[in-house]
C-alpha cells in the first residue's frame, strides 16, 4: 500500500473540493481488439489472458486505446470548467498484477493524462483497498487543512473478474458499510465480459453498471458532468445524476 501521508501539502486554494479516484482495470484483456482497421492482420498466434484464449493480431484499436482516448477528454472536460478545475481533486489506481497509484490526488491543473498500458491478471480487490486507504487519508487531509469536502467517489472500470485469490466477501462487507455511513460513493462499471455478479456483490448504495460496449467517451462524458452538477450544489446536498446515463449504460442478465 501507498504511504498517503499528505501532512506536508499546503492546499492550493480553499474551495470545497470533490475527490474522484478512477480505478482502472490494466490487465491484459484490455488489449483485445474492438474496432479492426486496414492494417488488422492475423499473426496466426494465441494468448490466453484472464482465463480466455485470445487471436494475436497487428493493428487495430483496443479497448485499452478507446479508455485513453476518452480519459484525456475527461480531462479536458475538467480543465476547461473554471469551477471543477478548482474543486475536483482527480486520482487514477491502475491494477493488473499490481496496483499503481500512477496520479496522485491533485486538482487538474497539475495532473498529467495517464497513457495506460495493458497487461497481466486482475488484482481488483487490493486496487480497491487502496482506494479506499486514498480516500481516508485525503479526507484527514481536508480536515487538517480546514478545506470543506463533498462526499469523495471511488469509480471502478474493469472488464474482467478478479484473480481468485481476492478475498470479494470481506471487501463487500467493508464497502456495505463504508457507503452505509456515506464515507464515500463507490461505482462500479463493468465493461464488455465483466463478471456483473461480481459487481453486484461488492456494490453500495448505487447498483452496478454495465457499460454499452465499450463507450467509454459518453461515460466520462457523463461521469463529468455528474461531478459538475455535485460540486455546483452544496455539500450534503441531494443530487440527481441520472441525466444521460442511457448514453452509456447496458442492461445485463446474471
Amino acid at each position: 500500500m501507498a504511504n498517503n501521508d499528505f501532512s506536508t501539502e499546503v492546499a492550493e486554494n480553499y474551495e470545497p473540493k470533490c475527490f474522484c479516484i478512477l480505478v482502472l482495470d490494466i490487465s491484459g484483456s484490455m488489449n483485445e481488439i474492438i474496432e479492426n482497421t486496414s492494417e488488422t492482420t492475423q499473426t496466426g498466434q494465441t494468448i490466453f489472458v484472464d482465463g480466455k484464449t485470445y487471436n494475436v493480431v497487428n493493428g487495430g484499436t483496443s479497448k485499452l486505446d478507446n479508455l485513453n482516448k476518452s480519459l484525456k477528454q475527461f480531462y479536458d472536460n475538467i480543465e476547461s470548467d473554471d469551477t471543477m478545475s478548482q474543486r475536483l481533486e482527480l486520482s487514477v489506481i491502475t491494477f493488473n498484477d499490481n496496483v499503481t497509484i500512477v496520479q496522485e490526488p491533485s486538482l487538474i491543473s497539475n495532473c498529467e493524462i495517464p497513457i495506460l498500458e495493458a497487461n497481466g491478471d486482475t488484482a481488483l480487490v487490493d486496487a480497491v483497498y487502496e482506494a479506499i486507504e486514498l480516500v481516508d487519508a485525503r479526507k484527514k487531509w481536508y480536515k487538517s487543512t480546514n478545506q470543506a469536502y463533498y462526499r469523495p467517489w471511488i469509480v471502478l472500470i474493469t472488464d474482467g473478474e478478479p484473480d481468485e485469490c481476492q478475498d470479494i466477501a470481506t471487501l463487500a462487507e467493508r464497502i456495505k458499510e463504508d457507503t452505509a455511513h456515506k464515507r464515500y460513493a463507490f461505482l462500479p462499471i463493468g465493461v464488455d465480459n465483466a463478471n456483473m455478479s461480481v459487481l453486484q456483490s461488492i456494490q453500495g448504495q448505487i447498483p452496478a453498471m454495465k457499460l454499452k460496449g465499450t463507450k467509454f467517451s459518453s461515460f466520462f462524458k457523463w461521469l463529468s458532468g455528474s461531478m459538475e452538477v455535485i460540486i455546483s450544489g452544496g455539500t450534503g446536498q441531494k443530487i440527481n445524476i441520472s441525466n444521460g446515463a442511457s448514453d452509456w449504460m447496458d442492461s445485463y442478465t446474471i
